[in-house]
């Protein structure tokens, strides 16, 4: 399966919908990537550029908190083996 192909029921078990505004308020999901020697995991969408930075928030951080909460247990389960 390719990177994208992954992707997609990952995205789309993640995406949020508001329906007080009619909207998608944000997509989650954590990219972990396993058999290195060290802890690996990222935000599982693109980088937003056109997001960052700007005044009125648009940028969700919700995938961010999760990949690094998923860090801290997996660091926590290998520091108890």
């Amino acid at each position: 399966m390719y990177h994208d192909q992954g992707h997609i029921p990952v995205k789309l078990l993640g995406m949020k919908y508001d329906e007080e505004t009619g909207k998608w308020a944000s997509v989650s999901g954590v990219n972990i990537t396993l058999g290195l020697r060290f802890i690996r995991t990222s935000v599982d969408h693109g980088t937003a550029y056109g997001k960052a930075g700007r005044r009125e928030g648009t940028a969700n951080p919700d995938s961010l908190k999760e990949a690094i909460q998923y860090a801290v247990q997996m660091a926590k389960t290998r520091k108890n083996q």
